[in-house]
Order: structure tokens, then sequence, then C-alpha cells
């Protein structure tokens, strides 16, 4: 009764004591987490391998980095307890009576501390460089010679985690990027993560095996999980019960080589001391299990982005999380890794609804479906916590509002679940939901969609976005993390992110960013210092909130009939068509009220041709430099892409204006450019189709084999997804790039039949007749996805040359 007078006779005060108490939850709730997450860390640290397997591992990942220093280093495993209970790595300077004369001992609480203390070390003293063999790869001629590694200043530099955590990868990642890997390349991707400092990779290969397996369990033949997996490359949405069947069967020899493969990479991960997570159930099963369990509750989801709802592709089949028989199918999952992989984890992936809605938004159902995943999982493993993606959070945000989202996260016992706020350096999810209602989470940056290639970044976000969660009041946060769709672009930005596992204090970029020129072109080169100055206040400036999918004209070619005066000539169904083909795409855009198409732009153009120039000017001192030829290459083409947007609205507004002539000349210009920009990439070996073709056949143990890993190969980067003769599929060029032999092959082709389908109707006194365009291209397209002409492996001509060319061929 006087709590209720309170609320009538002063509203203000009511909330100030509701804010009060909400504030006093959170608190306990962070304290709980700070409590639970010692208990986790601990457990896992008990479960690491031996001082010398480990010490073992990090010299292995010095040993292929630097083979000519292996008796420079000393690496020594020290307990938790010496870095004040948490994790941390500390350099020194040898003693001199050290085991093999080494100069530089690194301590560290685990092999990925050790190795990343050797980053450290190698950058900032000695102004090396690492990122991906397919940005630049290493630069690591300004070491000094053994004998003469610069010295650690007083009693050395030990430097802590400020959150335990360091997560990598998407769950999508694996198909963007991985798909096609051997374990050489699995080899250098390891060691890239031990260097960077990650701790908790996402691991989940060869899991098709498993369920191979787990499902014969229930009665279920390998003829009956026909249509169930995907194909190689879009595995990742089969997992997610977005589809099912498209691009497979998946051959039993595929299955066997990514079994064996995954064993070798956690047997590597535990040898460094990550912590790898694997995947767990999540509902998703073959259509076959409901023959055999008729009683059992199982029912189809909607349809994910299928053109016409063709059900041998869409509406996969989920058991509810309330039949026993779901419990069953997890705990035998997780049984079956562990009797494969041993007990090597206690973190397991689970995405309940990416990117599908649960059938209600009952926040009792959604807390019944949480419980009983996370029983799944404990069934299987009586310590295991639960990871899940946040994505659902943002990309469906008009479904799960408080309520259902406290439902999900407050279902299991607290401190068993983490979740990731994946897209925190755009929409931070933490922010408005009081630190996840107290779960504990990570802190991510998205960045990437589609393992599209475009030079993009927010680097003061990712400077400041970890320090300003890590210390916010009641902060639950546990880790930082990289989440992005695709790898292997924009080295920058994922060695600042990187970093950010290691920094407690807000990063000071322009100094920082100095120190990143001269440690990855080898020297300092004032010009290319300007460059990166002018490059951190545009394109690695993003600040509109605009998720950037690359939507450049040449890569994503518009569906656009320009015969559409304004929106008001569009028919209904075309306007719903264009609209809807629009929010089907993994994040939001941004309305526009212009009349044609747009694609994202958030810099001055002018100032990057700046760079370009200062780029350009510096060439002569850094001849032979990988980074600086792959940033030379990619910035061209940066520029360019964006004068070709401009060439294509010029090509529009000829159509419009009647004016033949200036149709013509911007469409000769647009072809110009793609083959020029085609040409440009020709000349690095790490923007060729051919690389990524070849490495899918490499993986095919018969001709039929290699036919399907090669349309897997080819759709993936094109079409994607289902098309009929005159509808493209709706997440066509989702996954484009800007490689030689695709912009050539596949790009000018679609183009080229566009603008001569456009002066067509222009010379006729006609509209632009858009179904025959559609028709003609998307028939190539099938065509083109289904072909096996070879494209080259090596680069062609001199990258310098070629970009001083262009540069004076359109902007001098």
């Amino acid at each position: 009764m006087h709590k209720e007078n309170l609320k009538m006779s002063n509203p203000l005060l009511a909330l100030l004591v509701l804010s009060l108490s909400v504030s006093l939850v959170t608190s306990t709730n962070a304290m709980k987490e700070e409590e639970s997450m010692g208990v986790l860390l601990r457990k896992l640290y008990n479960k690491k391998p031996s001082s010398s397997v480990q010490e073992a591992a990090a010299m292995g990942v010095l040993r292929r980095l630097l083979p000519t220093h292996v008796s420079s280093f000393d690496f020594k495993l020290v307990s938790m307890e010496v870095c004040g209970g948490s994790s941390c790595f500390y350099i020194k300077n040898s003693n001199a009576s050290s085991r093999r004369g080494s100069e530089i001992t690194i301590e560290g609480t685990t092999a990925v501390e050790i190795t990343s203390g050797l980053h450290w070390y190698l950058k900032y003293w000695c102004g090396a460089h690492i990122s991906w063999d397919k940005t630049g790869g290493i630069q690591i001629a300004s070491v000094p010679k053994p004998g003469s590694l610069p010295p650690v200043k007083d009693q050395g530099v030990l430097v802590r985690r400020p959150v335990p955590w360091n997560y990598y990868q998407n769950v999508v990642t694996s198909s963007y990027s991985y798909v096609w890997w051997d374990w050489n390349r699995w080899e250098k991707e390891i060691d890239w993560m031990a260097l960077q400092g990650i701790n908790l990779p996402l691991a989940f290969t060869g899991q098709e095996s498993i369920w191979q397996k787990v499902f014969k369990g229930f009665n279920l033949s390998n003829s009956d999980l026909s249509d169930f997996f995907g194909g190689p490359a879009f595995l990742a949405w089969a997992r997610m019960a977005n589809l099912h069947g498209w691009g497979g069967p998946l051959p039993q020899s595929w299955l066997d080589q990514q079994l064996v493969l995954q064993k070798v990479i956690l047997s590597r991960m535990i040898e460094l001391g990550m912590t790898p997570v694997l995947p767990s159930f999540s509902g998703n099963v073959p259509a076959a299990l409901k023959k055999i369990f008729p009683s059992a509750n199982i029912t189809r989801l909607g349809d994910w982005n299928t053109v016409n709802g063709d059900r041998r592709w869409c509406c996969t089949f989920l058991l509810d999380a309330s039949d026993p028989l779901f419990v069953q199918i997890g705990e035998a999952f997780i049984k079956q890794q562990i009797k494969e992989y041993g007990d090597i984890t206690e973190i397991y992936s689970c995405d309940t609804f990416n990117e599908n809605l649960p059938p209600t938004n009952d926040p009792k159902y959604i807390s019944q479906l949480g419980a009983a995943v996370y029983k799944a999982m404990s069934k299987g493993n009586k310590d295991a916590v639960w990871l899940m993606q946040g994505w659902l959070f943002s990309s469906d945000s008009a479904f799960w509002h408080p309520a259902q989202m406290r439902a999900l996260l407050h279902s299991v016992p607290f401190g068993k679940m983490i979740v990731l706020d994946l897209f925190a350096e755009v929409k931070p999810i933490w922010k408005k939901s009081s630190q996840f209602y107290g779960t504990p989470y990570i802190w991510c940056m998205l960045h990437n969609f589609g393992g599209n290639i475009e030079m993009y970044g927010i680097l003061d976000a990712v400077s400041t976005g970890p320090v300003d969660a890590r210390i916010s009041q009641n902060s639950t946060m546990v880790g930082v993390g990289m989440c992005m769709e695709g790898i292997e672009q924009n080295p920058v930005v994922y060695e600042l992110m990187s970093e950010m596992a290691f920094r407690s204090e807000r990063v000071q970029l322009k100094e920082w960013l100095k120190s990143y020129s001269r440690r990855r072109y080898g020297k300092e080169i004032h010009q290319m210092e300007a460059a990166w100055e002018i490059l951190y206040r545009t394109i690695y400036n993003c600040t509109d909130g605009i998720a950037d999918h690359n939507k450049d004209y040449i890569v994503e070619f518009p569906d656009w009939d320009p015969s559409w005066d304004s929106g008001s000539n569009m028919s209904k169904r075309n306007t719903q068509h264009h609209l809807r083909q629009e929010t089907t795409f993994r994040f939001s855009f941004a309305e526009t009220n212009s009349v044609l198409p747009q694609p994202h732009l958030w810099y001055s153009t002018e100032e990057v041709i700046h760079a370009l120039q200062l780029f350009i000017d510096a060439g002569s001192s850094l001849a032979g430099s990988l980074t600086y030829r792959y940033d030379l290459v990619d910035l061209t083409r940066q520029v360019l892409s964006k004068l070709a947007n401009q060439v294509y609205l010029d090509s529009l507004t000829a159509f419009k204006h009647k004016n033949a002539k200036a149709l013509s000349s911007a469409s000769e210009k647009f072809a110009e450019l793609i083959m020029d920009i085609d040409m440009l990439l020709a000349s690095d070996d790490n923007f060729l189709l051919g690389t990524w073709l070849e490495s899918a056949k490499k993986l095919a143990t018969t001709p039929s084999e290699m036919r399907q890993y090669e349309w897997n190969a080819r759709t993936q980067v094109t079409m994607w997804y289902d098309n009929t003769k005159n509808n493209q599929s709706k997440l066509h060029d989702y996954a484009n790039k800007f490689w030689s032999g695709l912009l050539e092959g596949y790009y000018l082709p679609r183009a080229s039949t566009y603008f001569r389908c456009l002066l067509k109707s222009l010379n006729a006194n006609q509209n632009f007749k858009l179904e025959e365009w559609r028709t003609e291209w998307i028939s190539y397209s099938n065509k083109w996805q289904s072909g096996a002409e070879l494209y080259p492996v090596k680069a062609q001509g001199h990258a310098l040359t070629i970009s001083k060319a262009l540069f004076k061929k359109y902007f001098n």
C-alpha cells in the first residue's frame, strides 16, 4: 500500500527507486559474473597442456615466422598468480647465463600470451609487421640480426589482459573464407591467431561428420542426410537452418577430409593454450527425422531468401525445444564431439534463431527454449557454457524487446552464457540492454559482410569502444572479439582490434598510425605517413551508422529501370520487390530520397585521390615491398571503383535526357574502368579469382566433385542463391569480390549487356525492357556458374607502373 501511494503521489521518485533497483540488480550480477568467470577460467586453465608442450608450440610459431632467430628468444610459461590472477605476458632481457644464449625472454600464462608478447616485442622494438599473406604478409626486414636485438629498458615490460577473452570468427567465416583451406593454410592462420593474442577461436570445421554419426544413432541413413547438409560453400547457412541442400549433396570424402582436418586444427589450438569453441544443437534436424519419430514436435521454419519459396532449399525443419528428443540429440552431439576430440573445452556455440524468428514472442516459451538448449549442452558436458551471437538482437530488434531478451538471457544458470555483442563498433547492444541484463558479454567488431573487398573502418570506435564498455558502470564485459564475415582485407583495422585485447586505455590513433606506417613498410616515409593521416579521417572514419556492404556498381550492378522518372512511376509490384530485396540482407540500410540507387559513400573522394597520389609518389622508395604493393593496388581500386559509380549515374542521366551519344560514351567508360581495374588487380597475387577456384578444385577427389566444388565457389561470389529465368537471387552479389578474372569474366559482360539493352531502348524510343535484360544476364550468370574456364593464379604486370598510368589517365 505504501509503495503504491509512493508511485501515485510522486512518479519521478518512483522512477528513481526503480532505477536504483535495476542498478542494484545489475551491480550484483556484475559481481556474480566476475566470480563465475573466475571459476570458468580456472577450470579451463587446468585443462591446458603442460608447460613443455605450450612452450614448444610457441617456439614452433617463432620458427615458422623467424627461423633465423630461434636461439634469440627464450620462452617460459608462468602461473596466473604471477600476473595477479589475470593473463599476461612479460618481456625482459635474458640473463647472460640463459640457456642457448638467448637475448630476449618472454614469459606468459599460456603459449598464446607468449606469442602475443613476441609479436608485441617485434612490433614495438624491432619495427616489424605481421598481417595475412593475402593482405601483404609480413614485414620482418627491419628485425635486427641475431645477436643485435634491441634490449628492453629496466626490469622489462609487463602487459596484462584487461579482460580474459579474445574471441575470433563469425559463424559464416568458415564459408566465406576458410571453406577451401588445407592444413598448410590453417597452420598459418593459427599462427596469426596466436600472434594476435586470440585465445577463444570458433572451431566449426568438420561438424557434418559428427552430425552424420549422431543421426545414425537415431536410425537415419546417409541418404536421409543428402538434402540436409548444404554444399561446401554454403555449409554455414545449412548449420543455422537458413537453408538445406543448396550446393549439395555433400560427398562422403568431404566429410572424412574435414573431420581429419578438424582434429589437427584442434590439436594445434590446444597446444597453444587456446580454448576452442565447438558447435552444439539448436534444433535444426533433417526432414527424415519426422518419419522415424512421427510424434516428435517438428515444424517447418519460414522462407529465408529463396526467390519463390522453393522447398528443395528453403523452410528447414525445427525440433521444438520442449520435445524430449531435443535434449537427447543435443546430448548425443556434445558427447560425440568429446569422443572424437577429447574433453578439450567447456564453451559451445549455439544460435537458436539466426535470422529466423521463434514461433511466438511469449517470454515463457522463449525461456523454456533457452533452458532446453542449455540442458542438452550440460547433459553432454556438465560444465558447459553457452556462447551465443547477439546478432538476433540487432537484425530482428522489432521482435526482441526487453521481455524477450531477458527471457532468453536468463533462461540458463548465471555465468553459463556468454553473449557476443556482434556489431558493437556500430550498434552496441550492451548500452541499451543494461549490460545484456547482467549477462557476461564480449565486445565484438563485425566490420565485414560477405568477404567483400572495400577499404572501410571506424578506427575511433575500435580504439575507444572496448575501453568505454569495460569501464562503464556495472560492466559485464569479459572479452573483445573480431566477428567479420570474411577475413583478409583492411589489415589496419584488424591489427588495431587485436591490440585492444591488451589495451586498458584508449589508443592515440594519430601516433599509432605513424608507427603502423613505419612498421608495415619497414621504414619511415613521410608521404606514407601523410597518406595514412588522410585515410584515417576519410576511409577509416565512417560515422554514419550504415553497415558497409560493398555496393559499388561494378560488383553489385543495380537491378534498376531508368525509365522510372521518380518513385511515383514505379508499379506497386516493382516497388515492393525493390524494398523487399533491400531488407533481405543481413543489415539495415539508411533511407535515401534519391531517385537513382546510391552506393555507400562516407568520405571525400578528392582527399582520398590525394592520398593515392602520395602512395604513388612514395613508390620508388618501396620497391619490392609486398605490403606496399597490396595497399597501393587496394587504394587504386577503391578510387577507381568510386569513379565508376559516378560514371554509371552519368549513363542513367543520359538515358533520361535521351542523349544517345552521352549514354554511349558513359557506358564505354564504365566498361573501360572495369577492364583497367581488372588489369590492376591482376598485378597482385592477392586479388585473383583463379586462386579461389583452384583451391576449391584441389580438395576434390573425383571429377564430379571437382565440378561441384567449382560450381559452389563460383556461385557463392556471384548469384549466391537460387534464381528463376527472370528473377535473380535475392542474395546476388552479397559476397561480391574485386578479383581479377571476376571483373572481366563476369561483371563486364553483365554491365555490357545492360548498356547495350539501354542504348537499344533509347534508339527505339522505348522504355527500358528490364525483364529482357534480367533474362539475358541471369542466363549468362547461370552458364558462368557452371563453367570451367581457367583463370590465372599468378600475378601479371607491375603494380606501381599500372597505378601510375591509371592515375594519369583518370585524374591528371
